[in-house]
């Protein structure tokens, strides 16, 4: 089965992130590293209520991470392995400019 995130940022090809070989995540331990990751990089939530979903959150530390964060492959790697099973979907699209998530 496809496994995979791709990330889109302005200007440039979606950066694919292949889960199919990597080992799977608990959907608790990749919930507390995407928290980890929107309070390390300083993320605010999108909505005024301050409820983060977790498609939310996805999207939100995609874009304080950049690009230049998605160079580091095992940081990247990580965050496609988190998406995927924070989401609980194996095919996980993200789209910055346009700020949304697809399955």
């Amino acid at each position: 089965m496809k496994s995979e995130v791709s990330v889109t940022f302005k200007d440039a090809a979606p950066l694919r992130i292949n889960l199919e070989k990597a080992e799977p995540m608990t959907p608790e331990a990749a919930r507390a590293w995407l928290d980890e990751q929107f309070t390390e990089l300083g993320c605010e939530p999108l909505r005024p209520t301050g409820k983060v979903l977790n498609a939310d959150k996805v999207l939100v530390v995609a874009e304080a991470a950049g690009p230049s964060r998605f160079a580091d492959a095992a940081w990247a790697q990580q965050f496609g392995r988190s998406a995927s099973a924070a989401l609980g979907k194996p095919v996980v699209r993200v789209d910055v400019p346009d700020s949304t998530v697809g399955y």
